[in-house]
């Protein structure tokens, strides 16, 4: 059985401003390029390439419970935990702007934008941590019995909680 989770979909307008930029900056350098070298025109189909999977990624987020196994689909990077692995009693809702030490601080491996960080981070606290925030505002934070933190940017983060709690009461009867 599969149980999914609504993510906070990302702001639009924060995530797509960096790439944006970079792609006003690319093409005026192509422009620039191609007064000496005319096939320059042909990088437009690379940055084309980069946008596309830079939404794909965007697009790609998803929270599910299937079976056993915690399924996070975040941008390029998945994630499937198992059940058992996860301190259920220790999942807490938080407020990343008055949680310093959740902070991401450096992207491992994984995307990073304003407004959208996915994947696998370090934590202001130095601790591992999986990421799907789209929000620093209501943020899931449940760690793993091997100390690394998940942190997802949930609709509904309470729901979560409580079907982790239901599926450890029933496996421990």
């Amino acid at each position: 059985m599969r149980r999914a989770f609504e993510v906070v979909p990302p702001d639009a307008r924060m995530v797509w401003l960096l790439p944006a930029i970079s792609l006003g900056a690319a093409t005026i350098g192509i422009a620039f390029a191609a007064r000496e070298e005319p096939r320059a025109w042909l990088l437009l189909i690379v940055i084309a390439l980069v946008c596309a999977v830079i939404a794909w990624s965007l697009r790609r987020r998803t929270v599910a419970i299937d079976g056993d196994t915690l399924r996070v689909a975040a941008g390029l990077n998945s994630a499937a935990i198992p059940l058992d692995a996860l301190d259920i009693a220790s999942a807490r809702i938080v407020d990343l702007d008055s949680e310093p030490g959740l902070r991401p601080l450096l992207k491992t491996f994984g995307t990073s934008m304003p407004g959208f960080h996915a994947g696998h981070f370090r934590l202001r606290d130095r601790s591992r941590g999986f990421l799907l925030l789209t929000t620093r505002r209501k943020v899931l934070a449940l760690r793993e019995r091997d100390g690394r933190t998940l942190l997802l940017s949930l609709v509904r983060p309470q729901a979560l909680i409580d079907a982790l709690g239901e599926r450890a009461t029933r496996k421990g009867r």
